[in-house]
């Protein structure tokens, strides 16, 4: 499916724009500390004249099919299920439907890009999302020559990506800036390859920083409002001093062009990652061996969190550095290495930036009071977790609005969970059950209710009504949502009882 049509086929969304990333070109006036002295133009002409030669127009001929999982996303079930009646048996009809789709045969795509110089050697920045599944590479320069380039390294988790061209003689390049000191209001250029047509230059401001688009683990974007489109994707923004503050990546828009929400990544947080993929071709981050969910006010209020902030611990991996360091599920990790844990995104980020091999001290809430815990770094890579268990004689109970059922090896295929995951099946959440607010969905697996585990649905049952009897602290429910650990917590004086 074309960039394009993406674009198209998600009204409202986050478009990411086949762009690319940026790095201040390095002539020989800026690498030698002179400025481009733009107090002195009426406009940004001497700026744009040095920075220019540096940014490149990319083309990428891909092989691709349907994307599945986009069509599955546009086949789902009613919008909001948690606050709707869903029969499971509904519920597994579409499971199978939605796994059913086959793909197309593959066609030829391509692909329109930006990306700058950042090494005189021939080094291209660009995002990953332009060269992802490449098949052939083109670098066009100012000059409208065209080198072939190779695929250096990539790095989806940033969606960003490193080109090389082979060549004889040193390339234009520009040079990193340091995107902690820019402020809201701060202008900023952005130069691209707008639609094809290659060396287009757009002026704005700052307009907002730290944004999270969902676009990845590692959120923390410019958000800028210099006019960026379809093929500006991989190139750069830059301050008044020529220098590289961010790689231009995704647009907000509802037509598919600029409405003057764009997003760049922060030339402090692309400078490292494209550092690696030049030193070894890929990036190397800290693990911790948790899965962890943001602490709503039901959940601190529940475990009596101060502040109510942190990073909740809903999953350990076993044998991880986590667990090595005493880390449990239920905790609350406030500060890691000496920072303050304000949102669940900080946590992931700082981790990924440690060493492997670091230890650190971790601050954790755990049951009413706050320990202080060392942890040794892991590398992170691809794991899976496997286990063994046992099911029960299949019967339903009704509590609460909510219709519970025996997680049976069936179910427990279908909805793609290890054996060791145990407790009732979601079946249904009837519109005037307390916990239809709370996101609790049709099959979802509750794996404990206030801390304490459950095996069979009227074991839950009971526990349902021994925890709606004290309501002074609410109900607190463990949840396993397809393979993944996460809280949702139901109160009394937050939901206006």
């Amino acid at each position: 499916m074309g960039l394009l049509d993406r674009c198209l086929r998600l009204p409202l969304a986050m478009l990411v724009l086949a762009m690319g990333l940026s790095e201040t070109v390095t002539t020989p006036a800026l690498a030698a500390g002179g400025s481009s002295a733009p107090g002195q133009s009426l406009g940004f002409a001497l700026v744009v004249k040095k920075v220019l030669p540096a940014v490149v127009s990319i083309t990428v001929l891909t092989k691709v099919v349907p994307d599945e999982h986009q069509r599955r996303d546009e086949a789902a079930a009613p919008s909001n299920p948690a606050t709707t009646v869903i029969p499971f048996e509904e519920f597994l009809r579409k499971f199978f439907e939605d796994q059913g789709i086959t793909s197309a045969p593959a066609a030829r795509q391509s692909v329109l890009g930006s990306g700058f110089f950042t090494d005189p050697r021939g080094f291209v920045v660009t995002n990953n999302h332009v060269v992802a599944d490449a098949e052939k590479v083109t670098v066009i320069l100012q000059d409208d020559s065209k080198h072939p380039a190779a695929v250096v390294g990539r790095d989806p988790k940033t969606d960003l990506a490193l080109l090389k061209i082979e060549t004889q003689e040193a390339v234009p390049y520009v040079v990193w800036g340091d995107s902690d000191t820019t402020q809201v209001g701060d202008w900023v250029i952005a130069v691209g390859n707008a639609f094809g047509l290659g060396g287009t230059v757009s002026a704005g401001i700052v307009s907002a920083r730290g944004r999270d688009i969902h676009a990845g683990p590692y959120d923390d974007f410019l958000q800028i409002d210099a006019p960026i489109n379809r093929g500006d994707s991989g190139g750069p923004s830059f301050n008044l001093e020529g220098e590289v503050i961010g790689v231009n990546t995704a647009i907000y828009s509802p037509s598919g062009g600029s409405v003057g929400v764009g997003f760049a990544i922060p030339s402090n947080r692309a400078r490292p990652v494209i550092e690696q993929l030049m030193a070894r071709g890929k990036v190397s981050r800290g693990w911790l061996g948790v899965r962890t969910q943001e602490v709503t006010p039901a959940i601190a209020h529940y475990l009596g969190l101060p502040g109510g902030h942190g990073a909740l611990v809903g999953e350990v991996a076993k044998d991880g550095p986590a667990e090595k360091a005493g880390i449990r599920q239920g905790d609350v990790i406030q500060a890691f290495a000496g920072e303050e844990i304000a949102k669940l995104r900080d946590l992931t980020r700082i981790i990924a930036d440690m060493p492997a091999g670091q230890t650190v001290k971790v601050k954790i809430w755990r049951r009413d009071h706050e320990i202080t815990l060392d942890v040794t770094v892991a590398e992170q890579s691809e794991r899976t977790e496997a286990g063994t268990g046992e099911s029960a004689a299949e019967q339903r109970v009704s509590i609460l609005g909510v219709v519970l059922g025996v997680l049976t090896p069936e179910l427990r295929r279908l909805l793609g969970l290890a054996a060791s995951v145990s407790g009732v099946v979601v079946m249904q959440v009837q519109g005037g059950s307390p916990f239809a607010t709370v996101d609790l969905q049709p099959g979802d697996v509750v794996v404990a209710i206030n801390e304490e585990p459950v095996s069979a649905p009227q074991d839950a049952a009971t526990r349902l009504e021994a925890a709606r009897s004290k309501p002074e602290r609410g109900i607190l429910l463990q949840l396993n949502r397809q393979g993944t650990n996460l809280y949702v917590a139901w109160s009394q004086r937050e939901n206006g009882g």
